[in-house]
């Protein structure tokens, strides 16, 4: 792998402007620098959405149910292109209507083996009519799930879910969230 090939993250300051750029492979640890993600929902035409379990090979939440997939954009990498490309990636799926609908959404989170998530997290939603085949280094298992019955299982078991997606789904109404769409999360 050449120096090219080095999947690099946008780093950011409090007030989350970018103040530089890290390898991915260096971020995420005990001490993980804020830095720019997002998150992306699926719905199929039937109005399910794609929830996926995460590969027990994730150095982070490894083995937990989230949402559709997530990721980094590259710098200078629109987030619209990222989401494209990951959705690609992790899934295998072509995404159609991507929109943002938690466009200030941030998190801070440990895992169990200390582990830290630190991002300023936009979340879209997209559609697709494409059938899931999952990058098995990323995905170790998928569902369409109902709206009503995820947020069901999100309320009665977050646990079973990494707590981005707990925290999101607090805050989007189409998970039977109050709060308006502009919430942040912390």
């Amino acid at each position: 792998m050449g120096a090219d090939d080095i999947e690099e993250v946008v780093l950011l300051d409090a007030y989350d402007r970018p103040i530089g750029r890290a390898p991915k492979s260096s971020v995420h640890g005990a001490d993980t620098a804020r830095h720019l993600a997002f998150s992306c929902h699926v719905f199929n035409d039937r109005g399910e959405l794609l929830v996926t379990r995460r590969a027990l090979a994730k150095q982070a939440w490894p083995g937990v149910w989230t949402n559709s997939f997530c990721g980094h954009p590259a710098p200078a990498e629109t987030l619209v292109h990222a989401i494209r490309r990951r959705g690609e990636f992790e899934l295998g799926l072509e995404l159609e209507r991507i929109e943002p609908v938690l466009p200030t959404f941030h998190y801070r989170a440990t895992d169990a083996s200390g582990v830290v998530e630190n991002e300023l997290c936009p979340v879209y939603t997209a559609t697709t009519t494409s059938t899931p085949e999952p990058h098995p280094g990323e995905v170790m298992d998928h569902r369409w799930v109902e709206l009503e019955r995820l947020s069901l299982a999100i309320e009665h078991a977050p646990w079973a879910f990494s707590p981005w997606f707990v925290l999101q789904a607090r805050l989007l109404p189409f998970l039977g969230a109050d709060a308006a769409p502009e919430a942040i999360a912390s």
